[in-house]
């Protein structure tokens, strides 16, 4: 029988995933999923009914391919990793608005999360399956929906470089103030995980902590097919 996707997040080392979010703003985590939820969930792709929306890039200028929005109830892989992973998470998220002089504290459980942003006026699903193939590709954006905004995010890799595509790398591009853009080009496997902030992080400075904003996206896909589950905690307009 497989692990349950709460067991795999409690043997995941976050001390280290917590000290590369603070000096990289990502982390990349082991294989998570299992290569039967990663075809699971890009079967879902064609069947409308799991989704609430679907966002064709071109048309708003975000680049080329494709995604859809989950509709409530998410499908049960998706709400456990979303759910679980969140507890983990909360803590560095607090730490880091602590760090940013930000008054917001965000609960320990990610349903009461949830009603916050609910209470905001947010409460469509955002965790999304994107789909790329070949010369598609995602502009540098940020997945900020309101004013309720949860500072880290997932994207789960559901396709294997080499095999399925070449190409369409992950990237985020980190702008300090008053310095040059810096790019990391991150290349996972079929199942890993990659963690990152989803419009700043705190860094150090030598008069205390100070903003670093962060936009990512996906390089052009040369071949092949190319699926992506992103995992956005906080909820939509």
């Amino acid at each position: 029988m497989e692990t349950a996707i709460s067991q795999r997040l409690a043997s995941l080392d976050w001390s280290a995933i917590r000290e590369s979010l603070g000096q990289y703003g990502y982390a990349l985590t082991p294989p998570l999923l299992t290569a039967s939820e990663c075809a699971g969930l890009v079967d879902l792709y064609p069947a409308e009914g799991a989704f609430r929306s679907h966002i064709i890039m071109s048309r708003y200028r975000f680049g080329r391919g494709d995604y859809k929005y989950f509709d409530y109830p998410l499908p049960t892989v998706v709400q456990n990793l979303r759910e679980h992973s969140y507890s983990y998470l909360v803590p560095l998220a607090n730490e880091w608005n602590r760090a940013l002089g930000l008054s917001q504290v965000f609960p320990e459980r990610h349903s009461a999360f949830l009603q916050t942003c609910a209470s905001n006026g947010q409460t469509r699903a955002t965790p999304l399956l994107l789909h790329y193939e070949s010369s598609d590709f995602n502009c540098l954006h940020q997945d900020v929906y309101g004013a309720v905004a949860f500072p880290l995010q997932l994207t789960c890799f559901l396709s294997q470089p080499g095999a399925d595509y070449e190409g369409g790398e992950f990237v985020i591009v980190e702008q300090q103030p008053r310095a040059q853009s810096r790019a990391e080009v991150i290349t996972a496997q079929q199942g890993q995980v990659l963690i990152f902030a989803t419009r700043y992080r705190p860094v150090k400075g030598s008069r205390g902590f100070y903003r670093v904003s962060l936009r990512h996206g996906v390089s052009r896909l040369k071949r092949g097919v190319r699926f992506t589950l992103g995992v956005i905690y906080h909820d939509g307009q």
